[in-house]
């Protein structure tokens, strides 16, 4: 069998392509429009398949450098980090509040599900958290860096089975949520009382410029070279963390000490750069997936799936809808959480324009579901599942 061995510079030019064929695909097949999936999905996926044949023909092996796909992935994090302004959360209110304390608990019920599933499988448990919180409630980017965290301890196809679950719930979740908010509406006999347009949470966005992207740099490098210096030292004391964590916790205490000051932090050109690096991130980690890895997982992984829809629907209904006040808006909310509890916050988004463009709008909805989905449960999801790593898997 041939081996192929790509250097850092030809895996970026070969992730680069596939990124742009992704897109290509993704403008002309409709349905990947519809379920909003990620172009370097889409273009890592098929190289994936290649991989597979070629794997399965014993005609050529593939091995890749990985250092940029790391260094792509702890800036798309450490960004995530400068999103975590609690002064933000204070000022959307006890909705927020609220709203996030929800999502917090699905987190932790989709690993404590994942978790006693694979169990019941006689499987590690790291399975059921590769099939939890990481692909479902943090999607594809969450799955990217968190797979290969838990191989390194010892989690067989982690990776494989955390991408290939969060495709999955980018579908179900657009699924299940129109439905449920229908059931909500017409049992509750519920009724829009909004009668303001469409409108989306202030975004402080502002011209972006040479100076504004080199100062968004500098701030991301400094949080991630404080990280790098910090994560060894936590280290060496015994505790065990992926290479992003302590680069977006103080991504994030950096965001809450420029926020108590009279300057802004340039979060516009963050997210840029963080997206940008995101999708090099997501295709170097679907192009390298050995997906002969999912062979003997498929009927576990697929029952875990099944279940963890279910699940998510109940807690909308029963959960979400109640503790959001149990009348329109809250029922907006609970689709929308389907959304991103499953898949992304663009899946929350498209849940709610579907069900409001015909029911009517929610300014509260699409408030309180942006803000929670895009700011703030990235971060709280990966304190959750470090913790059930470091509980469940060695």
């Amino acid at each position: 069998m041939a081996a192929i061995t790509l250097d850092m510079y030809q895996t970026l030019g070969l992730a680069i392509i596939l990124l742009l064929l992704g897109t290509w695909i993704k403008s002309k097949v409709n349905v990947l429009q519809k379920y909003f999936i990620p172009a370097p999905v889409v273009g890592g996926l098929l190289f994936s398949l290649l991989m597979l044949v070629t794997h399965s023909m014993e005609l050529v092996t593939f091995s890749f450098d990985s250092n940029l796909k790391n260094f792509f992935m702890v800036v798309f994090f450490t960004s995530v980090g400068f999103l975590a302004s609690f002064s933000l959360l204070k000022k959307g209110g006890l909705a927020v509040a609220i709203f996030l304390f929800a999502a917090i608990v699905l987190v932790i019920i989709q690993n404590g599900v994942g978790v006693a599933l694979a169990k019941a499988f006689g499987l590690n448990p790291g399975i059921g958290i590769a099939a939890g919180s990481i692909p479902l409630t943090g999607g594809h980017g969450t799955s990217g860096a968190f797979g290969p965290y838990l191989e390194e301890r010892g989690v067989a196809g982690a990776t494989v089975v955390a991408i290939a679950s969060a495709t999955y719930g980018l579908v179900s979740g657009c699924i299940i949520g129109g439905p449920i908010a229908k059931r909500l509406m017409e049992k509750f006999n519920l009724k829009c009382t909004d009668d303001s347009k469409k409108q989306t949470a202030d975004s402080e966005e502002e011209k972006v410029t040479e100076s504004s992207i080199f100062r968004a740099t500098c701030l991301i490098g400094i949080a991630m070279g404080l990280g790098a210096t910090i994560t060894p030292i936590v280290k060496q004391a015994g505790l065990s963390l992926p290479a992003y964590l302590i680069p977006m916790l103080i991504a994030a205490i950096m965001r809450n000490i420029i926020d108590g000051t009279s300057k802004k932090t340039p979060i516009n050109e963050i997210s840029i750069i963080g997206n940008v690096c995101l999708s090099l991130f997501l295709s170097m980690a679907l192009m390298t997936m050995k997906l002969w890895e999912l062979a003997d997982l498929a009927l576990p992984l697929v029952s875990i799936l099944l279940i963890q829809t279910v699940v998510m629907g109940l807690f909308a209904y029963f959960v979400t809808f109640n503790l959001m006040g149990r009348d329109y808006d809250a029922a907006v909310m609970a689709t929308g959480h389907c959304g991103f509890g499953m898949g992304a916050t663009p899946n929350a988004i498209a849940n709610m324009e579907a069900f409001t463009s015909v029911n009517g709008f929610s300014t509260k909805a699409f408030f309180v579901v942006p803000l929670v989905g895009s700011l703030f449960i990235d971060f709280f999801n990966a304190v959750v599942i470090q913790t059930f790593t470091s509980i469940f898997v060695g």
